[in-house]
Parts: C-alpha cells; structure tokens; sequence
C-alpha cells in the first residue's frame, strides 16, 4: 500500500474504521465537551412559572390606555414581590406592584415597566408611594413566559449532540443531573528512535530528548481523550511489534512516532503489515507525507512521522477526526478562515502546504496572514508562536503578496487575533 492519498481520502479512510464508543454516564459538570448518548428531557416547565425579565413595575395595561409623556397616568403602589416571592393579593383599578427580576408575575398583571422609565410622584417608588406612566407597555412586556425554555417532557438535548458549558446550566435547570455520553477513546501515545531520551534526562551525544509524546499527548487530551504515554521503543521491529501488540489490546486508538518513512530503521509499516491490516502509508500534504494506518487487533494505529511538526500537523488533520468520531461527535473540521498573504511565497513542493503563520489585521480592518520565517519540519517553536495554518494549496505555483489564503485555525491561543 505505497499509493499516496490526499488529505481528504486520509481522513476518510481513518474515519470510515471507527465508530462511536459505548456510553457511560458521569455526573452533569464532568459532561460539558463531551456527546450526548440518548435524547435529554426536561423534567419541568423552564421556567415553571412567568416572571419579570427585569427590575420594575407589573401592571395591567388597560389601567395605563392613553398614558403619553405630556399627559402621564399615576398609579399606586400597593407591594413589591421579590425574588422567590409571591403576591397574592387582588389589585384594584390603579393599583400596580414593584417586583424584581425572576419574580413570579402575578396572573393579574399582564406587562412589566422597568424603573428607568417610570417617574416618583410620591414616596420613592415602593409600597405606599405613587408612580407614573408616560405610555401603555406592550402585552407581556419584559415578562418570560412559563415554559418559554423548555416543557416537561420536552427533549432538550438530542443523541449525538455536544454539550456545552452552556448546555450544562440549561440541563441543570432542566433537572438533568446524571448524562449518558459517549466514553472517550483512550489513546496510546508510542515515541520510537534509538536517539530518544526522556526530558527528563540531559541529551548526550546523538540524542534528542523526546518531546512528541508530550504533545501528541497534549493534542489528544484537548481532542478530549484519555492519553497514555508508552515507554521509548528502540529502533528495533520486534520491539517496536511488541508495543503496538500490547498497545492495540489495551487502548482504542494507537498513535506512534517516528520510524514512518521508508529509511532501514524505519519499522512502524512492516509491523502494522505484519500484524494486521496496513491502509495507508503516504499522504499528499508538507510536512507529514509519511503517515502509516492500518488496524491491529481490532484497533486504528497510526504511525506519525519523527519530525514534531509533521508529526502535530498529521495528529490534527487526520487522527484528530477519528478521535472525535469515536465520542458521537459528527464535526471533524477545525474552523478555517480567508486572509490576505502579506509576501510572496515560492512553492517548488507539488504537496499541499500547510504554513505556520499569524493572523493579523492589517491598518483598514482586512484580515492578513504573515508565514513565519522558519518552516522547518523539525520544530514546534514556530507552532507556538503563530496562530494558524496558511494553506498553498496542491501543485508548484507561487503565491504572491495580497493573494487570499485558505488558514486554518489549530490550537488557537488566548489573544489570537481574528
């Protein structure tokens, strides 16, 4: 399987062999970014009851007919309903009563006036006092209805649909305190190469400390997974067959890095040929054009290239999308903007090009994207200090200065501008 595939066939093919997870049901504030396993139902009317939008005054609107700011109607304030009050009382023709926000409006009452617009003829607006009216409110003004939200029984949430920290008070008020949602996959994260040592270690002659577990683990874990980081497999096939072997029974999704090109150390595609199903082994992108997935044992794994940013640039494109299937999600793409290119950029590289760059805005408000100066396949400084991907998209024409790019928006910073 030497073929190479375009980025969509890779996704595709990752996507089309897995499926959803079984459910598991955790408690209301553990849901929020995670999917929906059955439909939701509120056990209540939300609200259970209409009250005031806001501060002011509940009246009834026949009582203010013909009310304007040259000839205003005063009425008398009789009581004031707090929050989690209640007026029972019968109110009599020119009568009205201060409430609060979220306070039940009284079945009498048909619209709310907020204090802003109501002046004080006598007293100071509480009970006792008079207040006048320079128009008549419109029916159930400033007043939300019982059940505007939601009614008992209703679904308020449906299967396969991604709960937010909104949605976490919506199901709150709605009653709903324990979730089904769909398990998330629990990736295993294997670092190969002889040359790799622990961070923890200072790096002699030769060796690299191995910084892509920890991303790829970083990236999983934002994806909304469970990561587990393997131990460092040499440049070694049995060993390297043992671990995916191990791996693939333990974990839903295997991801490795390293050993995916086609150098005499490189084992990750005779291995997943060798103990399974190999489906891939190229992809038509830069950087990452050596991507291997096949199945072992029932499970996806998919061998990344040793370079970080081939490495983070194959994990968010494609890997990313089959991690989010697995947990009922049914939106794989990262959100992807237009900009302005602020320079010319030569393109010898038929691939499809994926640039580390930053979004700004240029002095008239337009959008613009500057391609960092260091493009290196090798490094994940660049990632951090850009804000997204600029796409050239396949075959080796330049792009030049004020050209509109396709940008991709990956990992995207606190302060990004857009």
């Amino acid at each position: 399987m030497t073929k190479m595939i375009s980025l969509e066939e890779a996704r595709e093919l990752v996507l089309s062999r897995v499926t959803p997870l079984e459910a598991e049901t955790v408690d209301l504030l553990d849901a929020a970014g995670r999917v929906a396993a059955a439909d939701l139902k509120s056990d209540i009317d939300v609200s259970p009851f209409a009250h005031a939008a806001m501060d002011g005054y509940a009246v009834r609107r026949c009582d203010l007919a013909g009310a304007t700011a040259e000839s205003p109607i005063t009425l008398e304030v009789i009581d004031e309903v707090p929050a989690g009050g209640v007026f029972e009382g019968a109110p009599q023709a020119g009568q009205c009563v201060r409430i609060m926000t979220g306070a039940a409006l009284p079945g009498c009452f048909d619209a709310v006036v907020k204090y802003e617009i109501v002046s004080m003829v006598e007293g100071d607006g509480k009970p006792g006092g008079r207040v006048a009216f320079s128009a008549q409110p419109k029916e159930r003004d400033n007043v939300r209805e019982a059940g505007e939200e939601a009614r008992a029984g209703e679904i308020v949430v449906n299967k396969g649909e991604a709960i937010t920290t909104a949605g976490v008070g919506f199901l709150a008020g709605c009653g709903v305190l324990r979730v089904p949602v769909y398990r998330k996959p629990r990736v295993a994260i294997i670092p190969i190469g002889s040359e790799l040592v622990p961070p923890s270690e200072n790096p002699g002659p030769g060796h690299i400390r191995n910084s892509n577990s920890y991303a790829l683990a970083a990236c999983a874990k934002a994806a909304g997974c469970e990561a587990d980081m393997f131990d460092i497999v040499p440049d070694d096939e049995a060993a390297l067959e043992a671990a995916v072997r191990e791996a693939a029974a333990t974990h839903d999704f295997v991801v490795t890095s390293g050993g995916a090109s086609n150098g005499d150390f490189d084992f990750i595609k005779p291995v997943v040929e060798r103990a399974g199903e190999l489906l891939m082994t190229t992809v038509n992108m830069r950087p990452g054009k050596a991507q291997t997935f096949g199945i072992v044992d029932g499970t996806p794994v998919f061998g990344l290239p040793g370079n970080p940013a081939a490495a983070y640039m194959g994990f968010e494109l494609i890997i990313r999308a089959g991690l989010l299937k697995m947990q009922g999600r049914t939106a794989f793409e990262h959100p992807t903007i237009v900009a302005k290119l602020t320079c010319d950029k030569k393109k010898k590289d038929p691939r499809r090009l994926f640039m580390r760059a930053t979004l700004s805005h240029g002095e008239s408000g337009e959008l613009l994207v500057t391609p960092a100066k260091n493009q290196s396949s090798g490094l994940f400084g660049p990632i951090q200090k850009t804000n997204c991907m600029a796409v050239l998209p396949e075959g080796a024409q330049d792009a030049h200065a004020g050209d509109e790019i396709a940008c991709v928006l990956l990992d995207v910073a606190e302060g990004t501008v857009i």
